[in-house]
């Protein structure tokens, strides 16, 4: 793929992650950081300034450059995530989804989850150095 072709598949998955990101901050059954952090990654290698605006931004923005220095995921954002896998597994259990549909599911929400609650919740301290 020619160098404007993939700047142009990365602009484009960038936006549409920015999109769904956008989705997930005002529907509580869809995340939003993890598109943020595709759109973060896809708009490094597309465009600087919305790498920049990302960063930039009040709210997501200390989320995305956290996650980014030190594999950082924060309190807040480990329960919303775990409630939010926790409520859509029943909702779909209440839907009456097949049971195959529900292991399927379930595994890779215990898989996700395991994932994001071992990452840490902190920054490392750096300790100040003797003089």
């Amino acid at each position: 793929m020619k160098p404007p072709q993939a700047r142009t598949l990365w602009r484009a998955i960038a936006w549409t992650s920015v999109s769904l990101g956008a989705v997930g901050a005002v529907l509580p059954v869809m995340p939003t950081t993890p598109f943020l952090l595709v759109a973060l990654w896809a708009g490094t290698r597309s465009s600087p300034r919305l790498r920049f605006r990302l960063y930039r931004h009040p709210r997501f923005g200390p989320t995305l450059r956290a996650w980014q220095r030190h594999r950082v995921v924060p309190v807040r954002a480990k329960w919303t995530a775990a409630l939010a896998m926790m409520l859509s597994a029943l909702v779909m259990w209440a839907a009456g989804a097949p049971t195959a549909v529900l292991a399927a599911v379930g595994l890779v929400f215990v898989t996700v989850g395991s994932f994001i609650l071992t990452r840490p919740s902190r920054p490392p301290q750096v300790e100040p150095r003797a003089t």
